[in-house]
C-alpha cells in the first residue's frame, strides 16, 4: 500500500509541474499575441490562438475550484461527521484525521463523484475508550448509502457494494484505483487485534460504494 501510494504521489507531483509549465507558457504566449495584435493580417490568427489559450488557462483554473467534500452522514450506522483533507505521512502511507471525530480524505486522490475512486479514512477503537467515527464501519451492510456533502451544498450519494478485510502490508491498487469508468468511495479503518508493539491493529476494513445514479 505505501509503495503504491508513493507512485501515486510521483504522478501527482508531475501533473501539478506540467500544468504550472503550461501555464505559465500560455501567459507569455497571450502576452506576445497581445502585439501581434497590431498587425492586421495576423488579427484572426492571434485572436484564434488567443482564444484557444484563454480557454485552456480557464480549464487549468477551475480544476483547482471544483467543490471539496467537507461533510458525510452514513445512516446506517449514525455517523455525521465533518470532512478534513489528509495527504502521505513520512512512512509513505495514507494519512489519518488527527481526531477520532472526523473523516479524513485522501485529497491526492480522486474528490468523490469523479470517475475513478475517492478515498476516505477514519478511526476506531480509539484511546481511553473515547468513542470513533468508524468504531460502528464493520456494521454496515451492502445496499447502505452514503452521503458526501461538498463546500458548494451538493449532496452525493454512494452505495455499498463489497466489503473486504486487509493485511496493512497488502496490495492497495484496488482500493486506491478502479478502470471501471464508474465513480467510487471507498472507506477504511482499523480493525482486528491491537499489536501493542508497533501500535496498530492487525487488519484494515474497507467498504467499497458506487455513486448512485438516477
Amino acid at each position: 500500500m505505501i509503495l503504491y501510494l508513493k507512485n501515486l504521489l510521483k504522478r501527482r507531483l508531475l501533473i501539478v509541474v506540467l500544468l504550472a509549465i503550461t501555464i505559465s507558457l500560455a501567459f507569455i504566449t497571450n502576452f506576445a499575441l497581445r502585439d501581434l495584435r497590431k498587425d492586421s493580417h495576423l488579427l484572426s490568427t492571434a485572436s484564434a490562438a488567443s482564444v484557444i489559450i484563454e480557454k485552456s488557462i480557464n480549464q487549468n483554473i477551475n480544476s483547482f475550484t471544483f467543490p471539496l467534500p467537507i461533510g458525510i452522514k452514513i445512516p446506517s450506522i449514525n455517523v455525521n461527521s465533518k470532512i478534513e483533507q489528509v495527504g502521505l505521512t513520512k512512512n509513505g502511507a495514507m494519512g489519518a484525521p488527527a481526531g477520532p471525530k472526523e473523516i479524513g480524505w485522501f485529497s491526492l486522490g480522486i474528490r468523490p463523484g469523479e470517475i475513478g475512486s475517492s478515498v476516505m479514512d477514519g478511526h476506531s477503537g480509539w484511546k481511553n475508550n473515547i468513542s470513533a467515527v468508524f468504531d460502528d464501519l464493520y456494521k454496515i451492510k451492502i445496499g447502505d448509502k452514503i452521503y458526501v456533502t461538498d463546500n458548494k451544498g451538493i449532496t452525493k450519494i454512494f452505495v455499498v457494494k463489497v466489503i473486504k478485510r486487509f493485511d496493512p502490508k497488502a496490495d492497495a491498487t484496488s482500493v486506491f484505483t478502479s478502470n471501471d469508468g464508474k465513480a467510487h468511495l471507498n472507506l477504511i479503518t482499523c480493525t482486528g487485534l491491537w499489536n501493542k508493539i508497533l501500535k496498530s491493529h492487525s487488519q484494515r476494513l474497507v467498504v467499497f460504494t458506487d455513486l448512485e445514479t438516477k
